[in-house]
């Protein structure tokens, strides 16, 4: 976690006294009666066990357990969210009203950070704040509460942050007929579907993933109605019809049936889809309105799906919404995440079936999609990280055509003055809104630098551009897709090196792993499976490092080869992102490897995800396969991908670190296991202990343990 002060200091730098407290999050549990009234934006969702213990109570939220759940994290709910509104390295504070029948901490994971940091419950009130530095755009918070026993009352919870007043946003439909602003307004349900009712969501012509000829903009699908040849069943537009307590006003029905499919899949029996006329932009933000209610108490979960209801891509974008007999109104700006595949962005999917099985009518009513008006074209802004000079987007510079050039271009900074010289830029497609500006950035790729060098360029959320301190002429061909940067004046530029592979061989003796205990659903916590009653072996008992000589940045964009084999055919190795070796991070790093006993040879780009912002390690988990097994890894390369560094030494050992069998430490390849430097004896310490995996261990857990970011032998 980067130190506060040194943000806090920044934000002094640019905002000097105009800083205001901006409102990310707030819920007042007086507010509610029934915790199926309370959930948005992000509010409210949590495993199965956690809901059993939840209710609203005397104006707040209630929690209260007679039996701990193991694990610990079985239980475990979302008080307060932000959804995927975060924006990294922004300092943002939480606070709260709490308190408990029982003085413990627990768990609570904010922003994306790992491990979990400790919240203290108390049994008298107290009314405090907590600070957090965003690792990731989510920005929800997250409680464990299955190793409490007892009651947690929470009155109010508030997530704030200090920025800049911003001008007022001007928000525009794309809920219409025509899909412009200008067009009618087709979310009350007052205009009837005529011909298009009987219309299958594939039958329609696209362009560009989008109906061209034809929009409707609820859809629904009920499990055995319009039944297709493959067995399923298709989604049609929404049924349009008076609300049963208010015949005089129309809505959006769907009248969803039992669900019994087997598995996971019954979630999605009965399905309602919100469509927008426009595609939605990774990265920007839209305000979403609609009015809601079902025949009885049902929660669902939302997916982003393309153009085409069903045609699935995220598995989530506005939460879990809580449906109950009376109308309520869901309210809501989101950003939209990162898809799971290039397709284009449309629609917003309920999975109406989540929970409640039964068949239950679904009421929809004055649906709204809006984005943002902005300036649309090519802006430029730029900092200097070491002068201090912070990035202005509301005046970011204007692209312009350049004939000569055939591409738009723009000069930042001004010759002569080295107080406007920059060292980073963004560039970006929209201007009128910060976070809109970093939203929709171009991210290039390759040599860009000098008159004749022209790279790629894709786009990207949050992409800065990291330049050698100067006055910059910025061309871009958006036909082409490429960018070029041409120096005015400044600083020497930094060129290539010469990066060699380290010869180091390095050698991890995997030892003989126990039993695999319980496996964990990566975004739930459920349990999905066991090797063996009472397993306490883990993947990561054995690991390889390969540890940067800093920390990197989300966006920044790296290389890293080497060879690879193993003694025995058929050895396997996830990889995962971690800080220092054992601080993990993110689950994915640079994907699986099949080992052989033959040298084989891995070349990957690996562009540093939000998840893993300040990242380090590339941790290998070598205790995949049950059995002992030498794994060997040689010729390591890992630098950045425009060869203006390695980030790691390019002789010696010093960036590899093995860890060979459950309950040893991470240690430099080819020194003492027990060389580890600012390790202390501790007992009595009852902070919450890690092992150096990154995972939550006992009280009676022996050996290493990491406790408020140190290190320490527990005997």
């Amino acid at each position: 976690m980067k130190k506060l002060f040194t943000l806090l200091a920044l934000l002094t730098c640019f905002m000097g006294a105009k800083a205001v407290e901006i409102v990310d999050a707030e819920v007042d549990f007086s507010k509610y009666s029934d915790i199926s009234e309370w959930g948005f934006p992000y509010g409210w969702g949590g495993s199965e066990s956690a809901r059993a213990r939840l209710s609203i109570q005397d104006g707040c939220l209630h929690f209260e357990s007679t039996e701990a759940t193991d694990p610990s994290w079985d239980c475990q709910f979302f008080p307060i969210g932000m959804g995927n509104n975060a924006e990294v390295d922004v300092v943002y504070t939480l606070h709260y009203k709490i308190k408990g029948s029982v003085a413990q901490n627990i768990s609570m994971l904010g922003f994306g950070q790992t491990p979990y940091g400790q919240f203290a419950v108390t049994t008298d009130w107290v009314e405090g704040t907590v600070d957090y530095v965003a690792t990731s755009s989510d920005g929800n918070i997250l409680m464990q509460c299955g190793d409490y026993v007892g009651t947690i009352d929470i009155a109010y919870m508030k997530i704030t942050h200090e920025g800049k007043e911003e001008r007022p946003v001007e928000w525009l439909e794309l809920i219409t007929d025509d899909g412009t602003p200008e067009g009618k307004w087709m979310g009350n349900a007052d205009t009837p579907w005529g011909d298009l009712a009987n219309t299958r969501f594939n039958d329609l012509e696209e362009t560009n993933g989008r109906p061209n000829t034809t929009y409707v903009c609820a859809w629904s699908k009920e499990k055995g109605v319009n039944m297709n040849d493959d067995g399923g069943w298709d989604p049609f537009p929404a049924s349009i019809e008076p609300d049963p307590a208010d015949p005089s006003n129309n809505v959006f029905v769907c009248h969803g049936k039992v669900a019994d499919t087997e598995g996971d899949a019954s979630a999605w029996d009965n399905q309602f889809w919100i469509m927008s006329t426009k595609q939605l932009k990774v990265g920007s933000q839209y305000k979403f309105h609609f009015r809601y209610k079902a025949s009885e108490t049902a929660t669902t979960n939302t997916q982003m799906h393309s153009a085409q209801p069903s045609d699935y891509l995220h598995y989530a974008v506005l939460g879990d919404v809580n449906f109950s007999t009376t109308w309520q109104d869901y309210d809501g700006v989101v950003t939209i995440p990162e898809p799971q595949n290039n397709r284009p962005i449309f629609s917003i999917a309920f999975n109406l079936n989540s929970q409640n099985k039964n068949a239950v009518d679904f009421y929809f009513d004055d649906l709204s999609i809006q984005e943002m008006k902005l300036d649309e074209g090519l802006f430029v802004a730029g900092s200097n990280t070491s002068t201090g000079l912070e990035y202005d987007y509301d005046n970011a510079i204007p692209f312009v055509y350049d004939e000569a050039l055939e591409a738009y271009t723009a000069t930042i900074g001004t010759a002569g003055k080295q107080d406007t010289w920059v060292n980073e830029v963004m560039i970006s497609t929209v201007r009128g809104n910060d976070r809109a500006f970093k939203g929709a950035t171009l991210k290039p790729s390759g040599t860009f630098i000098g008159e004749d060098n022209w790279g790629e360029y894709t786009e990207a959320s949050n992409a800065k551009i990291k330049l050698a301190a100067g006055v910059w002429k910025i061309a871009v061909d958006t036909e082409g897709k490429q960018v070029n940067f041409i120096q005015v004046e400044g600083d020497e530029p930094v060129g290539p090196i010469e990066i060699n592979p380290n010869p180091t061989e390095v050698v991890v003796h995997g030892l003989e792993r126990d039993d695999l205990s319980d496996t964990f659903d990566n975004q739930t916590g459920e349990r999905t499976g066991r090797e063996e009653e009472g397993g306490t072996g883990e993947t990561w008992d054995n690991q390889f490092f390969i540890v940067a000589n800093r920390t990197l940045d989300a966006g920044e964009v790296t290389v890293i080869s080497f060879k690879y084999k193993a003694s025995v055919a058929g050895a396997t190795s996830g990889t995962q992102l971690h800080g220092d070796p054992g601080a993990y991070l993110h689950w994915n790093a640079i994907g699986s490897f099949n080992f052989t006993e033959e040298w084989q040879d891995f070349e990957t780009t690996l562009t540093v995800p939000s998840e893993g912002n300040g990242m380090k390690s590339i941790a290998f988990n070598m205790a995949e396969i049950k059995g002992a097994c030498d794994y060997y890894i040689k010729d390591v390369v890992w630098k950045l991908e425009d060869n203006t560094e390695s980030l790691i030494n390019q002789t010696g050992a010093d960036n590899f670190y093995v860890k060979e069998g459950a309950g040893t430490t991470p240690h430099i390849f080819g020194t003492d296991v027990d060389a580890i430097s600012n390790v202390v004896a501790d007992k009595a310490n009852t902070s919450a202990a890690y092992n150096l995996a990154g995972q939550r261990v006992s009280n009676d857990y022996k050996g290493i343990v990491v406790k408020n970011g140190r290190k320490y032998i527990v005997k």
